[in-house]
């Protein structure tokens, strides 16, 4: 097998308590480089002890593209492979061998990524990425959800062997994102993947009128062909409506997203959730039977965690004890206890639908 030369690079800043897990998961690469943005704890002082190159710079006015793209610029022009991480990032044991092996003529790798996992430390969700390149030809753009720019020839593969868990610093603020969303898309408002954000970013904020005009405005570009991510966008403008109290409208985009991606449980489950609060148990039923009948899991980051948990089961068992059919009832929340197997207000419905069966009058 030939041999490449391959380096990690990546940016950092206050991540000290990272920084060994995150070495020990990179060090089979030949260097490891690191752009430092202005740590004001012992993130450098602990990379250099175990022998990373280290640049101290600060990005201002601070953009994602700008620090990878100088992070980048400290990898060596002859490395071969270029593997560009995080530090709250972890590669599974033997991804060098992986790469090595199928690396060839190719210029990117696209390979597993994990981004959340459950309670459990099950991936939740998961899907392709592709910061596996070669040195030559390749730019970051974008101030915010940088996405990596082929400037020349490429040639890409794909693989399942090489894995990447991310375990997020839930303490770090996103604050940024807002702003560098706005400015990505006053840049470029053609950019169909950047007004998406944008508007889920509002939705995150509450601001849920912005939200609705972002996302219609997503739907109605002639780059966003993408239907899972249109999908997304029309549940995400139900949500806001659902906030605002418009339920009628949210009901009618949940049903645009139904019908723009048939074969996704998310927008069934979350009509389900919205007649579930009003109290619509026959619509949660048949909402969440069809769910149930969709057993392919797309790799997507459109993937939503409690579409594959216990959430369907246990909002079925709620529905079916409702409408006083008990069995099914206590079928669906055995299904969920199956699942999460320790949740006292599962086990407390059970109890619940146990005394209904034998014909012990009980409050709903």
């Amino acid at each position: 097998m030939k041999k490449f030369n391959i380096c990690v690079y990546a940016i950092t800043k206050n991540e000290e308590k990272f920084v060994k897990r995150w070495y020990e998961s990179m060090k089979e690469a030949d260097e490891i480089y690191v752009l430092d943005t202005g740590s004001t704890d012992k993130t450098v002082e602990i990379l250099q002890s175990l022998g990373v190159n280290v640049v101290v710079k600060e990005i201002k006015p601070w953009r994602f593209d700008v620090a990878r793209n100088e992070s980048l610029a400290l990898v060596p022009d002859d490395c071969d492979i270029c593997v560009c991480t995080d530090l709250d990032e972890v590669f599974e044991k033997g991804w060098r061998k992986e790469l090595e092996a199928i690396w060839g003529d190719n210029t990117r790798v696209r390979y597993n990524y994990n981004w959340s996992f459950d309670k459990n430390n099950r991936p939740a969700v998961n899907f392709y990425i592709e910061k596996i390149h070669a040195r030559k030809n390749y730019e970051w753009k974008n101030p915010v959800h940088e996405i990596l720019v082929c400037h020349g020839e490429e040639k890409a593969i794909t693989t399942d062997k090489i894995i990447l868990n991310h375990y997020p610093d839930a303490s770090k603020s996103r604050g940024s994102y807002l702003p560098l969303l706005e400015l990505s898309v006053k840049e470029d408002p053609e950019n169909d993947r950047n007004m998406h954000y944008l508007g889920r970013e509002y939705m995150y904020y509450e601001r849920y009128n912005e939200c609705i005009d972002t996302l219609i405005k997503h739907l109605g570009l002639k780059s966003a062909t993408w239907k899972d991510e249109r999908s997304a966008s029309m549940r995400f403008i139900a949500r806001s409506y659902s906030n605002l109290k418009r339920i009628e409208e949210a009901r009618m985009w949940y049903k645009k997203a139904i019908e723009e991606t048939p074969y996704l449980r998310e927008p069934l489950v979350e009509l389900a959730m919205l007649e579930h609060d009003q109290a619509n148990y026959e619509e949660v039923i048949k909402y969440l039977t069809k769910a149930l009948q969709i057993t392919d899991k797309y790799k997507s980051y459109i993937n939503e965690p409690w579409c594959w948990d216990q959430t369907i089961d246990d909002l079925l068992s709620i529905a079916y004890f409702h409408t006083e059919e008990y069995d099914k009832a206590l079928f669906h929340v055995n299904q969920a206890l199956k699942i999460d197997k320790n949740d006292t207000r599962l086990k407390n419905n059970k109890k619940l639908m146990e005394k209904a069966k034998n014909g012990k009058n009980i409050k709903k």
